[in-house]
């Protein structure tokens, strides 16, 4: 099957073959036709899979010219992050160069002024997160009544973050006459809870399940004694493996990603970028320009961020530590392999982490390759803080006094507290002092 033989209009056809895309992936095909008829649609894909296209395909191809001097919404696409809105927006424009449409994108972290006068010059497609829609709403910068398609796109990814609230606000804000699409890598209980609540007996297309390693990823594994041997063994696999082109690496954490730049930096500079949430915005969009442009050879990402990431041929994904969840892994690594290009995803796993790793073994019902550590590695015996063994002294514990051996409440007054005040005439201090009685001189008249 192609894109032709869907029941797309002209314009989106000759978008999709500018763009050299013809034949539609297992959820884009799947997924058509059902949102097409008007059904509410859960969908569950991987990242990597094209649902992108997959909701906003046929969304767009029902999408009505408005003759509106100023525009409301249509379609809103609700989405986590910062990240992630700039890319669908990016897509939609992609899709609609000969369309007459208007997308606008908003987010938190930015001015809102700026944001709400671009949004009352009209609008036709609306990308948000949750924080930010919710306060150009409040504030009437849209109306909300002409929203025909809400669009939740990595729904597991949004509750996680704590947008739980925001969410429920927002869809009981909209109204009620809509048609609903969700996309989501996992189903949840707190994701079948709002399905249950705002869905109208959704169809569930599904597409590459979780836990189905993709299969034109090739996954291998390190196991590495400690961080600094981590490091090393990141150093020297770019330093050696000239066929990573286009490298993310994924960190656990913003303080660990920072330390990475600033060792990498050294080694390879001017072409390894940082990114994560304490990143300004401007910086964000500007790391991943530089990565798509080829300037950055690898950027050091942390898992929230590298969502909205979707840049063309990442050759590499490098796990340098082994997430706590074990879907992050199934999203970090699809990130390379996408539009069916081959990729290759390395992990590097130490003792601590080896229970993680089972775990997501055990997900994917894949048992990932261990590769041996290369023979020119150095093997740190440096530790970091988190690893030095934690030594336990053994103190005895201070027995409390019984209370047969405790004081009183109040005792005795000490001899210098226990000095009572009273008048000394001045004829006795006198004697005292001199041994004899001192008169005073009398008074003048």
């Amino acid at each position: 099957m192609t894109f032709a033989d869907l029941n797309l209009n002209t314009p989106l056809l000759n978008a999709l073959d500018e763009l050299g895309i013809t034949t539609p992936t297992t959820i884009q095909r799947n997924v058509f036709s059902v949102v097409m008829s008007g059904k509410d649609v859960c969908g569950i894909a991987q990242t990597g899979t094209g649902k992108t296209f997959a909701y906003l395909l046929p969304c767009l191809r029902q999408w009505t010219f408005s003759k509106d001097k100023i525009k409301s919404p249509q379609i809103f696409i609700l989405v986590p992050t910062r990240e992630l809105v700039a890319q669908v927006v990016e897509n939609i424009k992609l899709l609609t160069p000969y369309m007459n449409l208007i997308a606008v994108g908003v987010y938190g972290g930015v001015n809102i002024n700026t944001q709400q006068i671009e949004v009352m010059k009209g609008v036709d497609v609306l990308v948000a997160t949750p924080g930010r829609f919710y306060d150009l709403a409040m504030n009437g910068a849209f109306k909300t009544k002409t929203i025909k398609k809400l669009v939740i796109d990595e729904v597991d990814e949004m509750l996680n973050l704590g947008f739980r609230t925001q969410l429920k606000n927002i869809l009981d804000f909209l109204p009620p006459k809509r048609q609903n699409l969700m996309f989501s890598a996992t189903i949840t209980e707190d994701v079948e809870a709002l399905i249950e609540t705002y869905f109208n007996n959704p169809v569930r297309v599904e597409a590459a399940p979780t836990g189905t390693p993709l299969e034109n990823i090739l996954q291998t594994g390190y196991e590495v004694p400690n961080f600094y041997t981590k490091a090393n063994l990141l150093e020297l696999l770019l330093t050696e493996d000239e066929t990573m082109t286009k490298v993310l690496v994924f960190a656990a954490t913003k303080q660990l990603a920072d330390q990475l730049y600033e060792q990498l930096e050294l080694k390879f500079p001017g072409t390894v970028g940082v990114i994560h949430s304490n990143k300004e915005q401007n910086h964000r969009f500007n790391t991943v320009k530089q990565f798509k442009e080829g300037v950055y050879r690898f950027i050091i990402a942390t898992d929230i961020v590298a969502r909205g990431i979707d840049v063309a041929e990442v050759s590499h994904v490098i796990n340098f530590d082994v997430p706590d969840v074990p879907e992050n892994y199934i999203h970090r690594i699809g990130r390379t392999g996408r539009a069916d290009k081959k990729g290759i995803a390395i992990t590097f796993i130490t003792e601590k982490e080896k229970p993680l790793f089972a775990a997501i073994e055990t997900l994917m019902k894949y048992e990932v390759p261990v590769s041996p550590l290369p023979a020119d590695l150095t093997i740190s015996d440096e530790l970091t803080e988190d690893e030095k063994p934690k030594i336990f002294m053994k103190t005895d514990a201070i027995k409390p006094k019984k209370k047969d051996d405790a004081g009183p409440a109040f005792h005795e007054k000490s001899a210098k507290n226990s000095k009572v005040n009273f008048i000394v005439r001045h004829k006795d201090r006198m004697m005292k002092k001199y041994g004899k009685p001192i008169k005073r001189a009398p008074k003048k008249k």
